[in-house]
């Protein structure tokens, strides 16, 4: 049912409830330790990886786009032209995932490497078809599930010439089309799919902060040419839950007759916890949360927007038909969460109402630090809490009715400082096994809770890649891809730890 307000103040006491619950010692745990029929394995997308950006007919991509006409939006001015050449090396690279041991692999659909224009009127791309159909094939021959995101941020650039995209309502047709036609070619064999991945983050720094393509964003946040921060972050994000509430009728009408099937979307869910217990922290953590994570969450259990949301962008925001409100109401088998890093929450109430942006609507200032003292122990880009991921899961349990949960991403990143002949250092990276070990432990914590539903634990990454604006200045993977060097993979010491979690 809708959230009213009296229900809003009950999940601000139940959030510093959780909080305030003891965190579980650690334990020692390993696959074994997790129900029969827990899927563990790794991910990966399509254009951090597959390289082979202008053959075999695949059509250009916003991506494609983006890297090259703003090289120095990206970090080290890189592309995903070859990446990590996934697509030539994916049956080298899935002998190397069959090392470790996975149920599972996580990989998205290149939606212009299918429909190079965008559209099914356009033309189908067979070489595309042929190349997932075999990937597919090749996964399950060693006995790995192919878990597939029918999308993931990169959008055919004919679309964003034609009707600009997400900005425009007609977005919804073409993309059920596509996920129609992807579910049609490779439903058969995946009976795992996410509609999209991330949608929250994409909308942020594509339409609000201008980082990602297509760069927009009001001219007081960014060097953007064209944008408004205040209105086209809610726009796009109203016209993505369409997409998926489109995609789920698809697949549930026409191709879930198999009782193995389920389809989710996979949303990015940094926790936050307040600074201090006082009524203005509390408030304005639940504003975080909602702003985060309940802008998609809500949606696509209740068929609405946060009432903080509601309260705050007021006509800006924008509003449901009733039967697109049914059609998103618990859209989804399994909720995807993607948990990094918890950040402290403080309430900001400044606002500027001639300079209003997405970004800083939530009217919260956040941190990984509180009175100088760090959240957790400090990574390359962010601080280590394991204890978020089990203040999220009880969050998400209380809060939306104790969905199935799949954890599609958990990782970290080392900073890139050459070749591996130069950085044979980068073999040895304790302290992602570090982050690992404590995240499983946080998981399987809060899975011998009683009412509990969680399905899996899918971490980020395989190998390093191309990773969005950063390029190729840091390293998410369990492999090290050396990219001075022919692409050469190694596996990290991270590698052999997971082999042997997945193995006792």
């Amino acid at each position: 049912m809708a959230t009213t307000k009296s229900s809003f103040i009950t999940k601000v006491c139940l959030l510093l409830a959780f909080l305030t619950i003891p965190f579980h010692a650690h334990a020692t745990v390993s696959k074994s330790s997790f129900p029969d029929g827990f899927l563990f394995g790794l991910g990966g997308s399509a254009y951090q990886s597959e390289g082979a950006a202008f053959i075999d007919g695949k059509g250009l991509s916003n991506w494609d786009n983006f890297t090259h006409q703003y090289p120095k939006k990206i970090a080290d001015g890189s592309n995903g032209d070859v990446a990590d050449d996934f697509y030539h090396r994916y049956k080298d690279d899935i002998t190397l995932l069959k090392e470790i041991g996975i149920d599972t692999f996580r990989f998205s659909l290149s939606w212009s490497r299918i429909l190079p224009q965008g559209k099914v009127s356009g033309g189908i791309n067979q070489a595309g078809i042929n190349f997932y159909r075999d990937l597919i094939d090749e996964l399950l021959a060693n006995d790995m599930k192919p878990f597939v995101t029918v999308f993931h941020w990169d959008l055919p650039q004919a679309l964003e010439d034609e009707y600009g995209g997400f900005l425009s309502p007609n977005i919804v047709d073409d993309f059920r089309d596509y996920a129609d036609l992807a579910f049609k070619m490779f439903g058969d064999k995946v009976k795992h799919w996410t509609t999209m991945n991330e949608p929250n983050v994409m909308t942020e720094l594509g339409y609000s902060l201008g980082l990602f393509p297509p760069a927009r964003c009001s001219s007081y946040m960014g060097n953007c040419t064209a944008g408004n921060s205040s209105t086209e972050p809610y726009l796009v994000a109203h016209h993505l839950l369409l997409c998926h509430a489109a995609a789920i009728d698809v697949y549930k009408k026409n191709y879930q007759d198999d009782p193995e099937g389920r389809i989710g979307i996979s949303i990015a869910t940094t926790m936050h916890i307040p600074i201090n217990d006082t009524v203005e922290n509390l408030l304005a953590t639940q504003r975080a949360i909602d702003f985060a994570f309940g802008w998609f969450m809500n949606p696509v259990v209740y068929g609405e927007y946060p009432d903080s949301m509601k309260l705050i962008v007021g006509d800006r925001l924008p509003t449901f038909t009733e039967e697109q409100s049914e059609s998103l109401k618990e859209s989804f088998d399994f909720l995807g969460l993607n948990y990094y890093y918890t950040y402290y929450a403080e309430n900001n109430p400044s606002s500027n109402s001639d300079n209003l942006s997405y970004s800083t609507d939530n009217h919260a200032t956040t941190s990984f630090f509180k009175d100088g003292v760090p959240i957790g122990e400090k990574a390359y880009s962010l601080y280590i809490y394991p204890e978020g991921l089990y203040d999220l899961l009880q969050y998400v349990n209380e809060t939306y009715n104790s969905p199935a949960v799949i954890i599609t991403e958990n990782g970290l990143s080392d900073a890139n400082n050459g070749s591996l002949a130069e950085y044979p250092a980068a073999l040895n990276d304790t302290l992602r096994i570090t982050y690992h070990s404590g995240h499983l432990d946080a998981l399987y914590n809060f899975t011998m809770e009683p009412g509990t539903n969680v399905k899996g634990y899918l971490a980020w990454t395989y190998m390093d890649d191309f990773e969005w604006t950063s390029g190729y200045t840091i390293r998410n993977g369990f492999t090290f891809v050396d990219y001075a060097n022919n692409l050469t993979r190694t596996a990290k010491e991270s590698f052999y730890w997971y082999k042997n979690f997945l193995a006792n």
